[in-house]
Order: C-alpha cells, then structure tokens, then sequence
C-alpha cells in the first residue's frame, strides 16, 4: 500500500486505521546518550526519571509488532564532526554552552549511540540521522515507502524534539500518524504534555500503548 492509499472510513475506528498491513512503528532516539544513567545527559545531571516507563512501552509495542507482522523501524541519531551542524554549534555557543561537548551526543561507532531499552531485530530496518527529524537528509521516506506504509505509530526522546521534528514532516509527506502517548518522554513531564498538545491540535492523533496492542490483536 502506498502513502496515498485512501483512509479507512471514520466509523472503522483504530483497528483499521493501524492495520499491521498498512503501518510500521516508528522508535525514535532510544539511545544510551538520551536514555540511559552512563550517557551523556545523565552525566550532565539531567533527570532520567521520566524515561525508563517510556523505554518499557517501546519495548511491549515492539512486541506486538512482530508479533502481528507490522514493521518496527528504529530512527536513530549518530553524529560525525563532519556532518555537525554549524547553527547547531553556533546556538550552543550563543546560549553559553561548549559546541565541542554539546555537539558530542551519540557519536557514531561509539556507546553513546547504542539502542537502549528496545532495540532492533535481526532484518528490521534502522534509518541514520544527523538531525532531529528522521526524514531530513535521511532515507526514512524511501523506507516506509518500500515496505508498502502509509500508516505510522511513533515512540520516542524526545517528545518536544525529535519525535515533534519527525511527526511534523511524515505529516508533511502524507502519513496517517498515530503517537503513541506514553511510549514517549520529555525530561520535563509539562513539556512532554505541551508537545502531546500541540501534535494533536496540529498534526498527529494520540492512542496510548494499550490501545495500539488491543487495536493489532483486534486487526490480526
């Protein structure tokens, strides 16, 4: 089924607008830097606690997932000094940071980069980016694409920034985009709900994990 497939009837209700044959789920920046107590964040004392349920979501999805046949795609931020982003650098800068250290999240080929909590299969697909969007300069269209979605159910970190930039842009492009509420985290629960608020009002309805899994076993 291609993105431009037409929308299930509005009576049909969440069954049908996730079938397994129509969506993937979409794990977003689960990753040591973001997540875990040895990354970066939580070495510069940021408070991890809003996160591990989030990550505990993920996973239970995941499961279902492959459990009805639906693609799981993991979106992930690796970094390079020579993919950095100058603005990035020079707003870090602008705010009294150090561009050095702040542009050092989750470098590729090191831990900071590594999945935490769910992480991938052996033949699910992980799209690399550079940015807080999964599809800017980033092959995550192409992806859905070729395994025949229109349909897309996202969990993630973070809720305001990466998850926010990516479900704007698969809206953009024409996905049915389904955001699974508590299988997402910001690092401040208000920001996580302002943002939750702002996709719904926008561009994005919010389903919590328990109806997404009933929702697959119903469709199955």
């Amino acid at each position: 089924m291609s993105a431009q497939a037409s929308p299930a009837p509005a009576s049909d209700g969440l069954a049908a607008w996730i079938t397994p044959a129509r969506t993937a789920l979409v794990i977003i920046d689960m990753q040591v830097d973001f997540a875990a107590p040895e990354g970066r964040l939580g070495q510069w004392g940021v408070d991890l606690s809003t996160v591990p349920p989030a990550l505990a979501k993920a996973e239970a999805l995941a499961a279902a997932a492959r459990k009805v046949g639906a693609p799981v795609v993991f979106v992930g931020l690796f970094t390079r000094p020579e993919t950095d982003s100058f603005s990035w650098r020079e707003r870090m800068r602008r705010r009294g940071g150090d561009p050095g250290s702040d542009s050092g999240l989750c470098r590729a080929g090191e831990v900071g980069s590594d999945w935490y909590g769910p992480k991938p299969q052996p033949g699910e697909r992980v799209v690399e980016k550079a940015r807080y969007s999964g599809f800017h300069d980033a092959p995550l269209d192409a992806v859905l694409k070729g395994l025949g979605v229109d349909t897309l159910v996202v969990a993630g970190l973070t809720t305001e920034c990466c998850v926010d930039c990516t479900v704007r842009d698969a809206f953009h492009l024409d996905y049915h985009v389904f955001v699974a509420s508590d299988a997402c985290a910001a690092y401040e629960a208000e920001v996580h709900e302002a943002s939750l608020k702002a996709l719904e009002l926008n561009c994005a309805i919010l389903v919590d994990t328990d109806q997404v899994i009933t929702a697959w076993e119903e469709a199955a």
